[in-house]
């Protein structure tokens, strides 16, 4: 049984699509400007109203609430929101993501920084350290190295190594195709709504 199983979803320009992914694989997503990535993956983390379903080892995300779904199907936007002054807020209470911040190259004392301390590429790793919380299964990447230099992307990609070993699954749109094949085992493109796979 596969750990996510996509079944149809559409919405606007995109799909059906049909896609499954294996406990401990990542699959990458290519595709030019405005193809619907992005819009793909927001269906995945039922985030925007659409038709079809997914499962998460068998059971439907139709079948359980929203937020308990998007708990373990975690969605990263390229740009993350950021909602309170500081940065310590935006992580659960029981998750001590200071210690984790050395290993995406950030010193534990910007844990308790204003948020616009902070660069960009510091906040695009924070958003991935919120996002692998306890018990997040698939992580849904949007372009979650874009604009980092090679050091942050090397760490990033084995924090990333690190959940799939795990038995997690990732999802990830990326436009380095490098990346893609460092990190994928199953590499696809979106064109004209669909999916398609281009590299086994």
């Amino acid at each position: 049984m596969p750990l996510l199983d996509v079944r149809g979803l559409q919405r606007m320009q995109v799909g059906p699509v049909h896609l499954q992914v294996q406990a401990g694989e990542c699959v990458s997503l290519m595709g030019h400007s405005g193809a619907g990535k992005s819009v793909f993956l927001r269906m995945v983390a039922d985030l925007d109203p659409h038709g079809g379903d997914a499962a998460l080892a068998g059971e439907a995300c139709s079948a359980m609430p929203a937020p308990h779904w998007r708990r373990q199907v975690t969605y990263v936007a390229a740009d993350s929101g950021w909602w309170e002054e500081t940065v310590a807020p935006h992580f659960a209470a029981d998750y001590d993501f200071a210690a984790m911040l050395p290993a995406v190259g950030i010193s534990a004392e910007a844990s308790a920084w204003p948020v616009a301390r902070l660069s960009t590429g510091e906040r695009q790793r924070m958003a991935l350290l919120r996002a692998l919380r306890p018990g997040v299964r698939v992580l849904l990447l949007d372009e979650p190295t874009s604009g980092l230099d090679p050091d942050s992307i090397e760490r990033v990609e084995g924090l990333l190594r690190s959940h799939l070993a795990q038995g997690g699954a990732i999802v990830m749109v990326t436009h380095d195709q490098r990346q893609a094949d460092r990190m994928a085992q199953r590499q696809f493109r979106i064109e004209n709504g669909q999916i398609t796979e281009v590299r086994a």
